[in-house]
């Protein structure tokens, strides 16, 4: 966004704003580690409470260099009941209040990135956000709480990423045959409505659809996918960075996610001592504690690309295939069978990514399937008299 007061007013009121949010988060953090009874959970909320103070100091020297006075931090009697509400609750669920605080703080920071007058305000609105991510991760990790350490390390390792994969491509596949099978289905309906059967205009709308649905599908999720695994490489290139310049505070960083996975800190100080003796390792970890990332998960865009395309083809051709074979209601009704039988097969196959009811998932997909065609259907009735 190009400089100008306007601008500047904005940046100045958001930045305020997070000046605010930072006071206020650094005194809850503060206030719930004065009651935490387990020494490493306390000195975890105390190093967090730093960083926050760290950001409210930052945002208040920025201001003061833009000539905009912050004021005097004052607590609102909202602020202080929400404390209240925080220290009665058990940590797991503050750290439940917390983490939305954080979450909103990180959108806060994106938005100021908009506007932010400098590339150097930007750096460091980047980096608060970073580490308003880690945090909330951190928060996560309370509410879960502390698990065995086969357990934890099997998560570390990513010995679980092949439902990651195959979830998604599975979910891709079968949005990809529900979205084909459900336009291909209502275009045949509302063609022979209007034609009366007529195999023809049928077979030809039917595969410009099956054609029309497979591209656009197959383009989307490429570009999609494109985009996104491009989103989680400027990631990892960004934490490529912070390891450069600031290893000593990323190594704390992981210290902090493994001691709240339930090692020691002797124990997590050793594990990333030992992670250290090889960037690329350090690297991974970092990714996928503080981000939720692993190359495993990236996205591949041509596999996106391939399996939405070709679901979305198959399943365009099933109400379309009877009309290669026989023609006028004859092969509507076939048609209109194999597709319902279709809508079934494909509702009642989602419980692979799902785990719902077979048997309602596929009838919830046959009653919409079968409300489209006979939307689509009384449609070319309607205009049948106006077809030549």
């Amino acid at each position: 966004m190009a400089p100008g007061p306007e601008n500047e007013k904005r940046f100045i009121k958001g930045l305020r704003q997070a000046w605010l949010d930072e006071m206020r988060s650094a005194r809850n953090y503060r206030a719930l580690a004065r009651q935490e009874k387990n020494q490493e959970r306390r000195a975890i909320l105390e190093r967090m409470a730093e960083a926050e103070e760290r950001h409210a100091e930052r945002w208040e020297k920025r201001l003061r260099a833009l000539g905009a006075d912050p004021g005097t931090y004052r607590e609102s009697f909202i602020d202080r009941m929400k404390r209240a509400v925080l220290l009665k609750s058990d940590t797991g669920a503050a750290a439940g209040l917390l983490e939305a605080g954080e979450e909103q703080a990180d959108r806060l920071y994106e938005v100021l990135m908009t506007s932010a007058p400098s590339d150097a305000d930007r750096a460091e609105l980047t980096e608060a956000a970073r580490e308003e991510r880690a945090h909330s991760r951190a928060l996560g990790e309370f509410q879960s709480g502390p698990s065995h350490v086969q357990g934890k390390l099997q998560r570390l390792l990513g010995r679980e990423r092949w439902h990651v994969r195959g979830g998604g491509w599975i979910g891709q596949a079968i949005y990809g045959v529900n979205d084909g099978l459900g336009a291909a289905f209502g275009v045949v309906s509302g063609v022979a409505g209007a034609t009366h059967a007529n195999s023809q205009f049928v077979l030809l709308s039917g595969l410009a659809t099956a054609l029309a649905s497979a591209l656009s599908m197959g383009s989307g999720a490429y570009l999609a996918t494109k985009s996104e695994r491009e989103v989680h490489e400027a990631e990892i290139d960004r934490e490529k960075h912070e390891i450069a310049n600031n290893p000593e505070e990323e190594k704390e960083e992981l210290e902090l996610f493994y001691q709240l996975k339930g090692f020691t800190p002797e124990e997590a100080k050793t594990m990333v001592n030992r992670l250290a003796e090889k960037p690329g390792e350090l690297l991974k970890s970092l990714a996928h504690e503080e981000l939720g990332l692993s190359e495993g998960t990236f996205p591949n865009q041509w596999v996106a690309a391939a399996s939405a395309s070709l679901s979305t083809a198959i399943g365009a051709a099933v109400p379309v295939i009877p009309f290669f074979f026989a023609s006028g209601m004859n092969a509507l009704i076939i048609s209109f069978v194999i597709s319902t039988l279709a809508h079934f097969a494909v509702g009642a196959s989602k419980v692979l990514v799902t785990g719902r009811s077979w048997l309602r998932s596929g009838s919830e997909m046959t009653l919409i399937g079968l409300g489209e065609a006979g939307a689509t259907y009384l449609l070319g009735i309607l205009i049948s008299p106006f077809v030549g």
